[in-house]
């Protein structure tokens, strides 16, 4: 009997290391617009909560479930950015932490961009410091910020989807330079808007003083080979049609001219209906523990028409590169579907 007992332990071992190995989307039950960094052998990740920023912190990235997890900042209970805080991003200059995000008092309309610090190792100790808003001479209206550094020149910039003016009915993506975290100080210059006819899903029929909105926001950059991918979210959040476009420039070039970007005509990932996955969009990029993975996050929903809500989750999966140098996001993968965790 002890001896079959055995047996049978050792044939299922394998069995049992995989399933120690794998997993299954999403992360979370709900997460809509995910961010995840990785620092000092942890990932952090962040999502938007609508209310507060909060941080995970794991070293298991498909087991957010039980991950530290620490609410860093809560707004106050009055004023310009008390509500509806959207869409956080954790980012490190200069041995600093900073969360960029967009808030404000209560009307989408007054949506801009804001960022906080922290000067601790641990993004989830130490004092978080409200530094302001962080905004263009313009001043309109602002989402979906990430910051990042060209690794040619040093030189950083802010990113983010905007009004052209002062009323809805197109969000365009922005650039413009930081003299620090903080500041901008140059003229923003328009990257993206939504030009093809897939980027124009997005009607609003019980809306009828804006009954159609065309979007571009969610900005990400992803650096490789010389070469700067702006990876976008294009068509509504409210819509399947969500999904990711692409522009492209050259590490080094003028980043704050037209002329340097340059758009890809079809989107490089969206929904996959008989998987079950519709509106993927709003990720990030990050690198596997031991650097040598490139993986994405976005959230989708599991069902049509599930729209902006809390049915968005976040997901992961690992991405390749074409031989032109492109990123190969490949389509979005079931949650029936088992997958590797990420390498350590």
């Amino acid at each position: 009997m002890l001896k079959h007992l055995a047996t049978l332990l050792l044939a299922l071992a394998p069995a049992a290391a995989l399933s120690q190995n794998t997993f299954h989307n999403p992360l979370l039950p709900s997460g809509p617009d995910p961010w995840v960094v990785t620092d000092h052998g942890f990932y952090f990740y962040m999502n938007t909560t609508g209310s507060n920023l909060t941080i995970w912190k794991t070293r298991d990235i498909t087991d957010l479930a039980h991950a530290e997890k620490k609410i860093v900042w809560t707004p106050p209970a009055t004023g310009s950015y008390s509500k509806d805080i959207w869409a956080p991003e954790l980012h490190r200059f200069d041995n600093k932490w900073y969360i960029y995000f967009a808030a404000d008092a209560g009307r989408n309309e007054d949506h801009r961009i804001y960022v906080i610090e922290n000067s601790s190792e641990d993004p989830l100790e130490g004092t978080w410091i409200f530094k302001g808003k962080v905004a263009d001479a313009t001043d309109k209206w602002a989402i979906d910020a990430t910051a990042f550094e060209d690794g040619s020149t040093h030189r950083r910039y802010l990113l983010w989807s905007g009004w052209e003016g002062d009323s809805d009915g197109e969000q365009r993506i922005y650039i413009a330079h930081l003299s620090n975290p903080w500041t901008v100080d140059s003229p923003r210059t328009l990257v993206s808007f939504p030009k093809y006819p897939w980027e124009h899903v997005g009607d609003l029929p019980d809306r009828p003083d804006m009954p159609h909105v065309n979007v571009n926001e969610g900005p990400e950059i992803l650096q490789h080979a010389g070469k700067i991918f702006l990876v976008y979210s294009a068509s509504a959040c409210w819509t399947d049609y969500y999904e990711l476009g692409v522009a492209e420039a050259s590490s080094g070039a003028n980043l704050l001219d037209p002329k340097s970007w340059s758009k890809f005509d079809h989107p490089f990932f969206k929904q996959d209906r008989a998987a079950h996955v519709f509106g993927p969009g709003h990720n990030g990029f990050f690198k596997s523990l031991d650097g040598k993975q490139d993986w994405i996050v976005y959230h989708a929903n599991p069902g049509s028409l599930q729209g902006c809500g809390s049915q968005r989750s976040p997901r992961i999966q690992q991405f390749t590169w074409n031989p032109d140098g492109t990123p190969n996001l490949g389509v979005p993968i079931s949650t029936e579907t088992e997958l590797e965790k990420p390498s350590r």
